[in-house]
């Protein structure tokens, strides 16, 4: 049992809470203690939050490693540094390459995927605009035809969960039509888009604007392009990125209160310089210089993802953004879940589910990560 804690659960922060956990899972929380036989073993958290084990739903690297590289070792080690950071569910990114590569790399992963390692694949790009294309090669970049969409989903082998697209392409309403139809998410990202091509993607079945804002026309005046779009359509949920370089904190609390935690997912879109130091790193096969943190294109200088991690996400999102730590929990860790059609198991510290959660400080640092009822490898002072 877990005990003294403040414990953030979906509708609010339990003082002095406590967490029933025993084979793997929750099977209690404050109030729900039932008749629990007594706890074998009692931990006192006097001082400390717990929240959810944070689900990213966008990640591309970490640690000096990538998941392009499409080996088991190195989509181990990008796991491996965002679980250190509380990160207990992953899906892992791939950014646009050849057909055929992403088809070698896609078949890599999905192993992952059937152990249990990964939450699945998203794939951001190829199919995507050349005019809001930001870190991904050009040359590399087609059309969304629906027959070459359906080989990438068909090489994951039944891993894949996401696609990024820019739906008005030729063939874009028609790809998204079919993703959904095969159960993927159909993703609106690296777009030029309007406000009414957008609409109608969202009439197709998309249900994801991947990180809004980044990599498509901002708001005019007379013409309020994807954003707006994306924004108030109940059927989507908004990906931000929380590093304090991709968005103005005021930009990111206008999106938040526009869309709410339960259609907000804050990701990290990290490349392989995530938890590194400043470097040459590639991305897929872009190079990205890391300087003072912030990863650009060494060529053209374009913003190349992210070296964020989701508990820095959490700090900003409470200390800078002054959200309420029970709404950053859920879009740290419910919403994605629900997303990922994950939230029976994962998500939120509640009976029956995983137990995935992260150890705060009173400064919200990470001091203790557990998943599946096990603490990691990061040194837990218990």
């Amino acid at each position: 049992m877990l005990r003294g804690a403040r414990v953030v659960l979906p509708d609010g922060v339990v003082e002095d809470g406590e967490l029933t956990l025993e084979g793997g899972r929750i099977v209690a929380n404050q109030g729900d203690q039932g008749a629990q036989a007594a706890p074998t073993r009692v931990l006192d958290l006097s001082g400390h939050w717990v929240v959810p084990g944070f689900v990213d739903i966008h990640v591309h690297g970490g640690g000096g490693a990538s998941f392009s590289a499409g080996t088991v070792e190195e989509a181990r080690t990008v796991a491996a540094l965002h679980l250190r950071h509380g990160t207990t569910t992953t899906m892992a990114s791939l950014v646009t390459g050849d057909i055929d590569d992403l088809s070698r790399q896609a078949a890599v992963l999905s192993e992952l995927v059937e152990d249990g390692e990964l939450a699945g694949i998203h794939f951001e790009g190829p199919f995507i605009s050349e005019a809001r294309c930001g870190a991904h090669e050009p040359s590399l970049l087609r059309d969304p035809d629906p027959a070459v969409v359906r080989k990438l989903v068909d090489a994951a082998r039944g891993a894949a969960r996401m696609v990024t697209l820019a739906p008005e392409l030729p063939g874009g309403l028609d790809s998204v039509r079919l993703l959904a139809d095969c159960g993927v998410i159909a993703a609106i990202g690296h777009t030029d888009s309007s406000y009414d091509s957008a609409l109608q993607a969202v009439e197709a079945g998309a249900t994801v604007a991947t990180h809004l804002f980044n990599a498509m026309p901002p708001v005019h005046h007379r013409d309020p392009g994807p954003v707006t779009a994306l924004l108030e359509d109940e059927r989507i949920t908004v990906e931000l990125i929380n590093d304090g370089v991709h968005l103005h904190p005021a930009v990111l609390n206008l999106a938040f209160r526009q869309a709410g935690a339960e259609r907000t997912v804050f990701i990290t879109d990290a490349m392989a310089a995530a938890g590194m130091g400043d470097g040459i790193y590639p991305l897929g096969p872009m190079q990205v210089r890391v300087d003072n943190g912030v990863a650009r294109l060494v060529e053209g200088g374009s913003i190349a993802g992210s070296t964020l991690t989701l508990d820095t996400a959490l700090k900003r999102a409470v200390l800078i953004n002054r959200v309420p730590i029970e709404q950053v929990a859920l879009a740290l860790s419910l919403t994605p879940a629900r997303v990922l059609g994950l939230d029976d198991r994962v998500g939120s510290l509640e009976p029956g589910k995983d137990a995935d959660l992260v150890v705060l400080d009173d400064a919200f640092d990470v001091v203790a990560v557990m998943r599946r009822g096990r603490w990691t490898e990061q040194p837990c002072p218990w």
